[in-house]
């Protein structure tokens, strides 16, 4: 009774790895796949083992130094679930999606940085003929109502006082 329980603890401590579950072969202390598949992880080796081969997974491991053997190994599951997704591209087909997404964000950031400018370009304008007017003028009032066909003005006037005017000039338009 001793012997087996002590033979029932050790079959417990040593559960079979992923690979060899799947596998259905004995897994030992010497099992090269069971520090990369644990036995909880047996979706991992299943994608591996579809897309590589079990054989091939093993000689792969084996042509990688073991200190880079986990990197290896992550690559090689990371490769299956994209292959696994996109058959023919695999990882390059996200890779291409993800450069495409880039220049499209470019053009739109160099889209928007030319609407800045021309803002500022308008902006500088608007300000340029406030103070010009008002000076001209030897009145506060910048806007008139009545003689702008502006649409981003109409409707809106007011008076400005020196103090505004001189608010410009502290922050200069870059």
């Amino acid at each position: 009774m001793d012997i087996h329980g002590e033979v029932a603890k050790a079959a417990r401590r040593h559960q079979p790895c992923a690979a060899c579950r799947m596998l259905r072969r004995r897994c030992d202390s010497k099992c090269l796949l069971a520090p990369f598949f644990p036995p909880e992880d047996v979706h991992k080796f299943l994608g591996v083992h579809r897309v590589f081969g079990a054989s091939n997974v093993i000689k792969m491991i084996q042509v990688v130094e073991e200190t880079k053997r986990e990197d290896a190994v992550k690559a090689m599951v990371y490769e299956a679930k994209a292959r696994l997704r996109d058959p023919v591209y695999g990882s390059t087909g996200a890779i291409l999606q993800l450069q495409k997404m880039i220049e499209e964000l470019k053009q739109q950031l160099e889209s928007i940085r030319s609407r800045v400018f021309e803002l500022q370009q308008q902006k500088e304008h608007y300000l340029f003929m406030m103070v010009h007017n008002n000076h001209n003028n030897n009145t506060n009032t910048t806007y008139d109502e009545n003689n702008s066909n502006d649409p981003i003005f109409q409707g809106y006037y007011r008076t400005l006082s020196s103090s505004d005017l001189m608010a410009y000039d502290e922050f200069p338009v870059q």
